[in-house]
């Protein structure tokens, strides 16, 4: 039961992946890109964590979190830059 549900939840995780993918090509304005990224980083989170469940390995757990701290600095770099045009003040 668990293989099934690591299967169908990698390929439901893996299309929003590409979705967002293509929201961060095509993106109408810059701030759809910025929200794309972030989200790509929420997706590629979960993939890494069920990775993780399915091989049984608390490696990809500690990689997990690394990405989730890249993910919220470079959502909020890139904010930052949007708003005011640069990142340090």
């Amino acid at each position: 039961m668990l293989t099934i549900a690591i299967g169908i939840s990698l390929a439901f995780f893996g299309a929003a992946f590409l979705l967002n993918l293509f929201k961060l090509i095509r993106g109408p304005t810059p701030m759809d890109r910025v929200l794309a990224v972030d989200t790509t980083y929420v997706n590629g989170v979960a993939i890494v964590v069920i990775l993780g469940i399915a091989l049984d390995t608390w490696l990809l757990f500690e990689v997990a979190v690394l990405i989730a701290m890249l993910g919220f600095v470079s959502t909020v770099a890139f904010s930052m830059y949007m708003l005011r045009g640069d990142i340090l003040e």
